[in-house]
């Protein structure tokens, strides 16, 4: 009979470690919820270098690419377009963002975000603390 505990995997956590690594040596991943074409580069995390509080990728939607609505519970996030155009809904309310332009999520608001134009969009997100 396993003693109480023993069948666990002890969690694995990487020690945060000062880094400095090329981005195109990250691979493009297609997240969950996330369809069509829309990709992110996972820069920072708990498991890359073992940041406490920041999650930092480089997203590229291709045109007709989005997320789906969603929210979370203690998350906040910040994006900033870097190229093309697409709609960002937040609380249902659909605004045409841009280049240059820098979204604020508090947590609990509703959000998505939609490629509508011809080009691909392409966005930076820092999302604060990094896991939920």
């Amino acid at each position: 009979m396993a003693r109480k505990g023993k069948d666990k995997k002890p969690e694995r956590k990487v020690k945060p470690t000062a880094a400095i690594r090329p981005a195109a040596t990250v691979i493009w991943d297609e997240p969950p919820a996330h369809y069509g074409g829309a990709f992110s580069k996972l820069l920072v995390r708990p498991e890359s270098c073992g940041s406490k509080s920041i999650d930092y990728r480089i997203s590229v939607y291709q045109p007709r690419a989005y997320v789906a609505p969603h929210k979370h519970r203690i998350q906040e996030q910040v994006y900033h377009v870097l190229e093309g155009e697409g709609l960002m809904e937040l609380e249902g309310k659909r605004t045409v963002v841009r280049k240059d332009d820098v979204i604020f999520i508090p947590p609990g608001t509703e959000h998505a975000l939609y490629n509508t134009g011809m080009t691909d969009i392409k966005f930076v997100v820092v999302t604060s603390p990094a896991d939920e």
